[in-house]
C-alpha cells in the first residue's frame, strides 16, 4: 500500500571492502567451538518507533535468558531508502548477523535463495501461521519468522452507535449497507473517508481481497502473470463498485474530501461517524488521542456477498531473517534468537514493548488481556482460519495511481467500471518495469 523514496551512495562500497578485509582477519569473525563462549550479534531494524521498541525489547529479553549472547540493535531508514540499504548490504556481504525486513513481494526482491539462510528444518517452523509462511517462502524454503503481530484491514466501527440503534455486525455487504441506511436515518454519517490523506482511499479495495480470493483462490497468481485483471474479474471489480456505492448512497462524512486520518479517527471516537474503512494500526491513535473512547470502538472484516465466505484481509508482519554471511557460532546463536522470536516468550516480549496491532502468528501466543477490544475482534478470524494475506503480500503488481483513482471513484468523479479498467493500465506499466513474464 505504501511505496517510499529510494537513494544510497557509492562510497559505502569502499567502507564495506575495508570492513570485510578487517573482519576476515578478526578471530571473532571465525566464531568459536565453545558453546559457552560470549557471542555478539548485530540486528538491523528500521528506525520507526514501533520497530525500535520491539527490536530492543526482544534483544534485551533474549540476552537475559541467554547471557552468553548479546544482541546489538542497529537502525536503518524506512521506505525506499531503507530498501536500498538492505539490498546494498546483502549484495556487498556487509549485512548484520540478523535483520528485520518486509515480508511478501519486497522480501522476494531480496533474492532469498541466494542471500538468506533457509529455516524450514528448524523446530520453530511448525509453530508459524500458514498464511504468514507463504509470505516468507521462496523456492519452497522458509526464510523468516514474524516480527510483531498481524494488522487487519476492514471496518472500524463505533459500538456505542450500534448499541443505540440495535444494530448487528454485518456478515454481508447487503447487511452493511442496510446498517448504513439506519445510521443515516439517525442523523449520523455512516462511513468516514479521509481523502486528504489519499492513501486511505484504497481500503475498500485492498481490504476486500479476502473476498476476491475466497471466490477465486488463484487470482493473485494469475494477476501476477497478466492472466487476470480487475476489469474482467467480477470479484476483483466488486471493490471499486463498493467504493462507488457508499458515495452514491450519500453515506460519507461531509468533510470526506478535505480531512486527514487523525480527524477521521476522531469522527469515529466521537460517534459523528459510525464506520471507518481502515487498518487496525489506527486503534493506536485512538488510544493516544481519545483514551476514554477506546472501549466504544470495534472492528469487523469487510463483508463480501456470501456470509459463508466471510473472512479478514491481513497485512502480514515483517520478518526476521539471517543472511548467508552469518556463519559458525554466530549462525547457531542467530537461529537460537529466531527461535526465541517465534515463541510465546518472544510474543510476550513484543507485547510488553509495544501494543500489538493484531494477533500474533505463532502457535501458543495470545493477545494480552488489556489490548483494545477492536484488536481482540480480529482473533476469531485467525482461530477459524478465515483470513487471507492482502494482495500486495502475494503479488509485486501494484500500480502507483490506485489511491488517486480511488479518490475519484469515492468522490463521484469516475465510475467503478472505468476505474477498474484504468487501474489495469496503471499496473501494466509497473509490471513491465519489474520485468515480469507475460506483460
Amino acid at each position: 500500500m505504501l511505496t517510499l523514496s529510494p537513494r544510497r551512495i557509492a562510497a559505502v562500497a569502499a567502507v564495506t571492502i575495508s570492513a570485510l578485509v578487517l573482519s576476515a582477519c578478526s578471530p571473532g569473525s571465525l566464531g568459536s567451538s565453545d558453546p559457552n563462549a560470549a557471542t555478539t550479534l548485530s540486528f538491523l531494524a528500521d528506525n520507526s518507533e514501533t520497530s525500535m521498541k520491539i527490536a530492543e525489547g526482544l534483544a534485551k529479553d533474549f540476552s537475559a535468558k541467554n547471557p552468553s549472547i548479546t544482541i546489538k540493535v542497529e537502525t536503518r531508514p524506512q521506505g525506499g531508502e531503507g530498501d536500498n540499504v538492505v539490498k546494498t548490504r546483502l549484495s556487498t556481504g556487509d549485512m548484520t548477523d540478523i535483520f528485520m525486513y518486509n515480508s511478501g513481494s519486497l522480501f522476494q526482491a531480496l533474492k532469498p535463495e541466494q542471500n538468506l539462510v533457509a529455516l524450514g528444518d528448524q523446530a520453530f517452523a511448525g509453530n508459524l501461521d500458514a498464511a504468514f509462511k507463504t509470505t516468507v517462502t521462496a523456492g519452497g524454503q522458509l526464510y523468516g519468522v514474524p516480527f510483531g503481530g498481524a494488522t487487519g484491514g476492514g471496518i472500524l466501527y463505533n459500538k456505542a452507535v450500534y448499541q443505540r440503534l440495535s444494530l448487528q455486525v454485518p456478515k454481508t455487504w447487503t447487511e452493511f449497507m442496510a446498517n448504513n441506511a439506519k445510521i443515516k436515518a439517525a442523523g449520523i454519517a455512516p462511513v468516514i473517508q479521509t481523502y486528504q490523506d489519499t492513501w486511505t482511499s484504497q481500503l475498500l479495495i485492498l481490504a476486500d481481497f479476502h473476498n476476491v480470493s475466497a471466490v477465486q483462490p488463484d487470482f493473485a497468481d494469475r494477476y501476477t502473470k497478466n492472466q487476470a485483471k480487475y476489469a474482467n474479474t467480477p470479484a476483483a471489480a466488486r471493490g471499486f463498485q463498493k467504493l462507488q456505492e457508499v458515495f452514491d448512497a450519500g453515506y460519507l462524512t461531509k468533510d470526506f474530501a478535505s480531512t486527514k486520518l487523525e480527524n477521521g479517527v476522531k469522527h469515529l471516537a466521537d460517534g459523528t461517524g459510525a464506520h471507518y474503512p481502515m487498518l487496525t494500526f489506527a486503534v493506536g491513535t485512538i488510544v493516544t488521542n481519545n483514551p476514554d473512547k477506546v472501549g466504544d470502538i470495534g472492528f469487523f472484516a469487510q463483508p463480501g456477498d456470501d456470509a459463508a465466505k466471510l473472512g479478514l484481509t491481513v497485512w502480514e508482519p515483517a520478518g526476521v531473517y539471517i543472511p548467508k554471511t552469518t556463519t559458525g557460532a554466530k549462525l547457531d546463536a542467530a537461529k537460537k534468537f529466531l527461535a526465541f522470536v517465534a515463541s510465546k516468550e518472544g510474543c510476550d516480549s513484543t507485547a510488553k514493548a509495544f501494543t500489538p496491532s493484531g494477533p500474533f502468528l505463532v502457535k501458543g501466543c495470545a493477545l494480552p488481556s488489556n489490548v483494545p477490544g477492536a484488536i481482540k475482534d480480529m482473533q476469531p478470524y485467525f482461530d477459524s482460519g478465515a483470513n487471507s494475506p492482502a494482495l500486495e503480500f502475494l503479488s509485486p503488481v501494484k500500480g502507483p495511481a490506485l489511491e488517486h483513482i480511488c479518490v475519484e471513484v469515492g468522490s463521484g468523479i469516475r465510475k467503478a467500471a472505468d476505474a477498474a479498467a484504468l487501474y489495469d493500465q496503471d499496473v501494466k506499466k509497473q509490471a513491465q518495469q519489474l520485468g515480469l513474464p507475460g506483460w
